[in-house]
C-alpha cells in the first residue's frame, strides 16, 4: 500500500461539547486539529471503498494517513484561523461584478469598504475567467490590476491589508510582487504559464492552488468523474507535488477544490458535503463559491448579484477547518454568517 491511493474521508463529524467528550473518551478524533472531530472513516484505496470504520478500528498501515488528517495544516504565510477573503475584480467581464472596479478608484474604495466589514485579504483580479471570457495578454492584465495594487499599497485605509492576486500569468505574479502583493491565487495550480512555479518559488509567498480542468473556455467539457470528491483530492494533491518539485515551499501553499470549475451543479454539492477530504493534504483550504452559477441553479435566483445568501450558506460547509479562507464578493453578509458559525462552538476556550 502506497500514500498514493489512499485516502482517509472523515465521517460522522461532531461539535461543540459533543466533540470534546468523544475525543476524550477515544472515540473521536479533531478534523485537523479541531474545533471539528470525527467519529467514523471511509477508506479509501484507489477507487475501492474498503469500509466504513470507527476511528478506533482504523486498520493498521494508515496511521500515517490518520496522522496527516488530524494534524492542523499550517497558516501558510497568512493571518491564521478562518478569514474572509473580498474579491476587487479590475475587469469587464467578470460573470458578476464585471466593469464595477476597472477604474482603480473604484476598486479601492470596495477595498476599504471590505476591510472595514472585516476582510483580511482582498484578492484583485485582472482576467475574467468565466466560460466564454475573452482572453487577455498578460500585459493588458497588468494594466488593470497594476494600479489597483499601487492604490491598495499607498491608501491608509488599506495599505496595511494583506493583498492577493487571482492570476495564471508569470508576468503579472512577479510584477504584483514586486509592487507589494502578498500572495498568488491560481485557478490553473500553476500549470497554465510554465514559468509561474518559478516567480512563486523565488518570492517564497503564500500561493493558493484550485482544481480546475481544461482551461475557461474549455472546462464545461471536463466534468466527468469516477467520484467527483476523491478525483479533486488526487489531482490537486499532484498540483501540490508538482508544485513543491519546483521548489515551492510546501508550507506556503493553500488548496481550492474550485467549486463551479469544470463541476455541474450536482458535483459541485457534493463535493460541498464531502470537503473533509482535503483534510488528505494537509494544506490550507480555501473555498470560493460567491455567487456562482450553482448557487443560482439551486436557489432558483438567476441574478447573481442577489445570490449573496446562498453564497453565505454554501461557504458554511468550508469552517469544518479552523483556518478556512472564504472567498467572497459580499464580506458584511460572509461576516455575519462566519460569527454566527463561530459562537455556535462554545467550547472553543476549554480544550
Amino acid at each position: 500500500m502506497t500514500d498514493d491511493d489512499r485516502l482517509l474521508e472523515p465521517l460522522g463529524l461532531l461539535s461543540g461539547q459533543a466533540a470534546v467528550d468523544a475525543v476524550r473518551l477515544g472515540v473521536a478524533r479533531w478534523l485537523c486539529g479541531g474545533p471539528v472531530a470525527f467519529s467514523l472513516a471511509r477508506l479509501w484505496r484507489g477507487y475501492r471503498d474498503t469500509g466504513l470504520v470507527p476511528v478506533g478500528a482504523i486498520p493498521p498501515g494508515w496511521e500515517d494517513v490518520l496522522a496527516r488528517v488530524c494534524a492542523p495544516p499550517c497558516a501558510a504565510g497568512l493571518p491564521d484561523g478562518a478569514r474572509v477573503m473580498g474579491i476587487v475584480n479590475a475587469t469587464p467581464d467578470s460573470f458578476s461584478d464585471g466593469g464595477r472596479h476597472l477604474a482603480a478608484d473604484r476598486a479601492l474604495a470596495t477595498a476599504a469598504d471590505m476591510l472595514a466589514q472585516g476582510a483580511t485579504v482582498i484578492d484583485v483580479g485582472g482576467e475574467s475567467t468565466r466560460p466564454g471570457a475573452a482572453r487577455v495578454t498578460p500585459a493588458q492584465e497588468w494594466e488593470r490590476v497594476g494600479p489597483v495594487i499601487a492604490a491598495l499599497r499607498t491608501d491608509a485605509r488599506t495599505r496595511d491589508a494583506v493583498i492577493s492576486v487571482d492570476t495564471r500569468h508569470a508576468l503579472v505574479m512577479e510584477r504584483a510582487l514586486a509592487a507589494g502583493a502578498d500572495a498568488i491565487n491560481d485557478v490553473s495550480a500553476l500549470a497554465h504559464d510554465p514559468a509561474a512555479a518559478d516567480v512563486v518559488a523565488r518570492a517564497g509567498c503564500p500561493v493558493m492552488l484550485m482544481h480546475m480542468r481544461g482551461t475557461p473556455g474549455t472546462m464545461n467539457d471536463h466534468a466527468t468523474y469516477a467520484d467527483v470528491a476523491v478525483d479533486v483530492v488526487r489531482e490537486l494533491r499532484d498540483r501540490v507535488e508538482c508544485a513543491v518539485a519546483a521548489g515551492v515551499a510546501r508550507d506556503r501553499i493553500m488548496v481550492d477544490p474550485g467549486i463551479g470549475f469544470a463541476k455541474t451543479a450536482t458535483q459541485n454539492m457534493e463535493l460541498l458535503a464531502r470537503l473533509p477530504l482535503l483534510a488528505n493534504l494537509g494544506c490550507r483550504v480555501v473555498l470560493g463559491v460567491s455567487r456562482k452559477r450553482f448557487v443560482g441553479q439551486v436557489t432558483g435566483i438567476a441574478d447573481a448579484a442577489l445570490r449573496d445568501p446562498g453564497s453565505m450558506a454554501a461557504s458554511l460547509p468550508g469552517l469544518v477547518f479552523s483556518n478556512t479562507i472564504l472567498r467572497v464578493h459580499d464580506v458584511g453578509v460572509m461576516m455575519q454568517g462566519l460569527k454566527i458559525w463561530q459562537g455556535l462552538d462554545c467550547t472553543r476556550q476549554v480544550r
